[in-house]
């Protein structure tokens, strides 16, 4: 029951702080959204949209342009170690800082459990396997850039770096695309299918660097995500999920490096 006391549907005590949030609390909820997508996903988007526009402006046509997720960046292999950890650090600060402030106003979602492994293997596999051939079909389209997962140097850090990256995205994006985003949309007096439509078409903007596909493939998936989330208020099987895509795709693209030519990635 404590659980679906944080669903967003009929009486609950999550309604009762819509309905509180007016007036100075509803200034400052507007203040925290604004400067929080400024500082993580939102200028994210705007970067990302701004990079498709440039991408489809070059006479080239976009499945002939090709985008690296994690790119090495250092030649100098202890300078890009600590690079590559660094970035990783900066998308675990963005899901500490929205488990934070959820927390805060002892709305953070409960913690992980040993079922939610399982449910998150089982949306990775929804969610997974459909995608990988709508890329495939979107490259031959032109509608989706050619993606490489990852150009880092044959390295002893270049799984683990991968893993560590596979969770950043995941535990970031889902704590505050979904959990944070939607509960504080909620608090706005925002219906739950109007929150879930937001943050899914928030992820689908910061995937847009990657062609128009990417896009709408991520607002597909940000749907699922958010309604899940939005009906169990189980946060674990989706990171676990996100974590579980992006390590088969970082770690199958390290170890089969030219054998992908189906995928436009020879």
């Amino acid at each position: 029951m404590k659980v679906k006391q944080r669903l967003f549907f009929s009486k609950t005590p999550a309604d009762s702080d819509v309905a509180a949030a007016s007036g100075r609390a509803k200034t400052l909820l507007v203040f925290e959204i604004t400067t929080v997508l400024l500082v993580t996903f939102g200028t994210s988007g705007i970067r990302s949209a701004l990079r498709l526009i440039n991408a489809a402006l070059q006479p080239v046509a976009l499945n002939q342009q090709k985008v690296t997720i994690h790119p090495q960046q250092s030649s100098v292999s202890w300078l890009d170690l600590s690079l590559q950890l660094c970035s990783a650090g900066v998308l675990i600060g963005w899901g500490l800082l929205g488990w934070y402030l959820l927390a805060r106003d002892k709305l953070s979602p409960p913690g992980p459990t040993s079922r939610d492994v399982l449910r998150g293997a089982g949306l990775a596999a929804l969610i997974g396997l459909p995608g990988l051939l709508f890329y495939a079909a979107a490259v031959q389209l032109g509608l989706s850039t050619v993606v490489a997962p990852t150009g880092l140097a044959r390295s002893f850090y270049e799984y683990p770096v991968l893993v560590l990256f596979s969770f950043g995205n995941a535990f970031a994006e889902e704590t505050v695309v979904v959990a944070w985003f939607i509960t504080r949309l909620r608090q706005l007096k925002c219906p739950t299918a109007g929150a879930v439509v937001a943050a899914s078409v928030l992820r689908g903007s910061y995937h847009l660097y990657q062609g128009f596909s990417a896009g709408i493939g991520n607002i597909i998936m940000g749907l699922v995500f958010g309604a899940y989330y939005a009906k169990t208020g189980k946060l674990w099987p989706l990171v676990i999920a996100h974590f579980l895509i992006d390590a088969v795709a970082f770690l199958g693209y390290a170890a089969l490096k030219g054998n992908l030519g189906w995928l436009g990635l020879g």
